[in-house]
């Protein structure tokens, strides 16, 4: 009998105000990447929660999201991985200052698209990008198509 596939599942955010977006700037393989919050699942935890835990951990937020912008299934060539994500959209009233409480993570930054696009070399995804064009094309998706007894 064969193993049974299992995709690797994270969570990813949207967090914007005005035309900027929050973005990460991290370290991957001893490398600065940047990359929207955005982290694995942990077991027990629901989709809203997991999303929360990582935008608290890599910026020092205490969000609530919006709405879903797009779920994605995506191969990744270089680590020979696939994974399943999950985005998260949160607007913000003003810019919020932000502390992260991840060793990995450098600085959390509020970056316009432009100002992202300069750093293409080093964004850590496809799938930065493609959530954040999904989001600017306005993909917005209810909460409520979530559903889990996991609370």
């Amino acid at each position: 009998m064969t193993e049974q596939f299992k995709p690797n599942t994270t969570v990813a955010g949207i967090i914007y105000h005005q035309d900027k977006f929050l973005i990460v700037e991290e370290i991957d393989d001893g490398k600065t990447v940047y990359n929207q919050p955005a982290g694995h699942i942990e077991a027990g935890e629901n989709l809203i929660c997991a999303y929360q835990r990582e935008v608290f951990e890599e910026t020092g937020l205490t969000v609530m999201p919006d709405y879903i912008s797009g779920i994605y299934y995506h191969y990744s060539e270089p680590l020979k991985l696939y994974f399943l994500r999950f985005c998260f959209v949160t607007e913000l009233d003003s810019l919020a200052p932000t502390s992260p409480n991840d060793s990995d993570i450098i600085q959390a930054l509020w970056l316009t698209k432009e100002e992202l696009l300069k750093k293409a070399e080093q964004i850590r995804s496809p799938l930065v990008m493609q959530c954040l064009n999904d989001f600017l094309a306005g993909n917005n998706y209810p909460l409520s198509i979530l559903n889990s007894n996991i609370t």
